[in-house]
């Protein structure tokens, strides 16, 4: 077990070390001191004027590391890549600074807590480009060795080839030229290896032919210097495995012949780890690579769609620094928005089919829900199967409880009767170090909480639902244990997975890093089904505007013709922040280079629309008449478009609240329903705490919000 170390340096801010005495300071480059990995670390090394450069020793530990070092472009400046550093606290030294960074393993854990277990290697199955495969772990750790391989694009191929040679050009390959005007062989160096128990790649143009092994120092021709964080999708299932599989192909034509670099991690693909903590690390720990490796981007974007859009939110929000644009697509602000609804609608569509069959119509149910129509809302319904440890459970027509991938043995899994301390296959136990633990059972902490939502608010205040209706679903409308069983009972919250929820941003609060980066939405949804619903984006936005005063450093484009226009929008916005050398705050830098087409807006066909995208399904602009937007269930009752209160506060039952006329007996029997009152949200949700950036569940003692559970 790693000690605990708590790093105490006079002058330390951020990743610079200020000079006890004289004029240098030390920085890491590659990442924050406190986060190294894997043994090595990039620092910058910055001499005042009064002192010659080449005349300071830089020592790590008692090791002499100068010759690591050299000049930089600016006067007074050194870099090196600082190697053969020990876990735990090293300390580097130039003259009178110095500097501790704190090294952990390149297996893991940092930040992210206890190692989830079990934990299935898939390394013999992960495909190479070549077509070959990592072959077994080397360890109970799931590492591998560290594969090198080369692909190359032949001219007018629309697929990468293996390159036969590392010394001869093939006759056949393609030209591409980078936004930097540099016009290389279209020849790309894919490197794939293992670190926080992932598999991880990078890809970028590299020609071994002609060019000397990357270094930070000599980075690759063909390299633009800007690169981009990739995730994959999904999220049920997502729990247990390494991945075989990254879910998005990090040999994008598209970006490596612009000259991007891309860079992934199996765990950053939610259908292998739905868990935005470990994503962040995984993250982290690529980057870190990818910098020692390469150098320094000039700035880092985080691309993806469904779960590999909410995991660029998360990580990007959860770890300001790591991320500086966010570009997405079939957008969810998180998983738990997702779980959330789905049990608000499974517990409707429970009380439909099963506790009250008979008596209301679809149009009364569609007004419950906020759904576009039935099939919407049954859509959504089966989300809860992400939250549902408990096997074949017989429910909706395709519900699909304890969803697992097929490698985990079945001997491992949670079975209420024959295996009840298993692993429990729900996005809440995924991340389980951060919810808490129930001691009794093993079973992750639950943030889900309806009590006092009143179902069907809308629909009973605009005369859809009479007051019997009304009355009769919330007094029956019941909750679900963490079993996933229907119960009587309204589901009460715990408090500390609701409380955790807010301080980690599994529940995403936009206070953190998205605050001062760009976020370009293609916020096309689909709202008939696929639960891809356009309110998740409108979500979004209005937890960015709450968080932040304004939504500014947001854009949302309704259309399908979406990527291409929004890329050539997003690369100028980003290229205008970085370009901009005054010492303004970052959110200001960046709102001022914000291109003059970043406006909200739709596309007609190729007509693009400015229109400020009111959250409304009726055409009350000319964008919701092309693009109608839906509601969901917690809206419908009275909930915050943001979807950000988990538990609400309480109010007493007031008459004036009601539109219709409620009866003395109706309004006694509404007060006995809900005895304690019913949510009150115009108020924050209880138990609401702000976000803890770069928060630490063990073993880094730096931020720390919870540890060993």
């Amino acid at each position: 077990m790693r000690k605990r170390m708590v790093v105490v340096l006079a002058g330390l801010v951020g990743g610079i070390a200020m000079p006890l005495y004289g004029q240098i300071t030390i920085t890491t480059l590659s990442t924050k001191p406190a986060y190294v990995t894997g043994g090595d670390v990039l620092v910058q090394v910055t001499v005042g004027a009064a002192t010659r450069s080449e005349s300071v020793k830089i020592r790590a530990g008692d090791r002499d590391v100068t010759t690591a070092f050299h000049p930089a472009k600016k006067a007074g400046v050194l870099v090196g890549l600082v190697t053969g550093l020990v876990d735990g606290v090293n300390v580097i030294r130039a003259g009178d600074a110095s500097l501790e960074v704190t090294n952990y393993p390149m297996t893991g854990p940092v930040l992210s807590g206890p190692w989830q277990q079990p934990f299935i290697c898939q390394t013999e199955d992960f495909k190479l480009p070549d077509d070959t495969t990592l072959g077994p772990a080397l360890d109970a750790n799931c590492s591998a060795k560290t594969v090198m391989q080369y692909v190359y694009l032949p001219v007018g191929g629309e697929k990468f080839k293996p390159l036969p040679s590392l010394t001869t050009v093939p006759k056949d390959v393609a030209t591409t030229t980078t936004t930097a005007g540099n016009t290389v062989n279209f020849i790309v160096r894919v490197e794939t290896g293992t670190m926080d128990r992932g598999i991880y790649q990078n890809t970028v143009l590299h020609d071994p032919t002609v060019e000397p092994p990357p270094t930070p120092f000599a980075p690759p021709k063909g390299w633009n210097r800007r690169l981009v964080a990739i995730h994959g999708s999904g999220c049920a299932g997502g729990w247990y495995v390494q991945g075989a599989a990254m879910g998005v192909n990090p040999l994008d034509k598209v970006r490596l012949g612009q000259g991007y670099a891309l860079f992934l991690n199996t765990l950053n693909h939610p259908t292998n780890s739905c868990n935005a903590i470990v994503a962040g690390e995984a993250t982290m720990m690529g980057k870190e690579h990818f910098i020692e490796t390469f150098g320094v981007p000039d700035w880092t974007m985080s691309t993806g769609g469904s779960g590999g859009a909410y995991t660029s939110l998360q990580v990007a929000d959860i770890f300001p620094g790591l991320i500086d644009g966010v570009m997405i697509s079939a957008t969810f602000p998180d998983a738990l928005a997702i779980a959330m609804s789905g049990l608000d609608a499974h517990l409707l569509m429970h009380y439909f089919t099963v506790t009250h069959p008979e008596g209301l119509t679809d149009s009364q149910k569609v007004a419950i829900g906020g759904f576009s129509w039935m099939g919407a809302m049954i859509d959504a319904a089966n989300q809860a199967q992400r939250t549902d440890p408990t096997p074949d459970r017989v429910d909706l027509e395709g519900y699909l409880s304890a969803r697992w991938r097929d490698v985990v043995p079945v001997a491992l899994r949670y079975d209420p009767v024959t295996n009840p301390k298993g692993a429990r296959p729900t996005v809440f136990d995924a991340a389980k170090n951060v919810y808490g633990v129930n001691p009794a059972t093993g079973a992750a902490l639950r943030p889900y909480d309806n009590v006092g939502v009143q179902y069907g608010l809308h629909a009973l205040n605009s005369g859809v639902l009479t007051a019997g209706e009304f009355l009769d679903l919330n007094e029956t409308i019941g909750g679900v244990d963490a079993n996933g069983s229907y119960i009587a009972a309204r589901t009460v919250g715990d408090t500390l997975a609701i409380r955790r929820a807010y301080e980690s941003g599994l529940m995403l609060s936009g206070e953190g890093g998205l605050a001062s980066i760009p976020v370009v939405d293609d916020a096309s949804s689909k709202e008939s089904g696929g639960y891809h619903y356009g309110w998740y984006h409108f979500a979004l936005r209005e937890r960015l505007r709450e968080a932040n005063g304004s939504s500014e450093n947001m854009v949302m484009w309704r259309s399908a013709a979406f990527h291409a226009a929004a890329q050539d929008l997003f690369d100028h916005w980003m290229t205008a922040w970085k370009a901009d050398p005054s010492h303004d705050s970052e959110r200001v830098k960046m709102l001022r280079a914000k291109p003059a087409g970043a406006t909200d807006g739709c596309f007609d066909g190729g007509r693009f629309v400015a229109d400020a995208l009111p959250f409304s399904s009726q055409p009350v602009s000319e964008c919701s008449r092309l693009f109608p937007v839906y509601s969901n269930v917690r809206k419908e009752a009275g909930g915050p478009l943001a979807a950000n209160v988990l538990k609400c506060a309480l109010k007493p039952v007031d008459v004036a609240d009601y539109t219709i006329k409620l009866s003395a007996g109706e309004m006694e029997r509404l007060r006995g329903i809900f005895p304690g009152g019913v949510c009150d949200f115009s108020k924050p949700g209880m138990d609401r705490e702000p976000l803890v950036t770069w928060p630490s569940f063990g073993p880094s003692p730096v931020h720390l919000i919870g540890g060993s559970l």
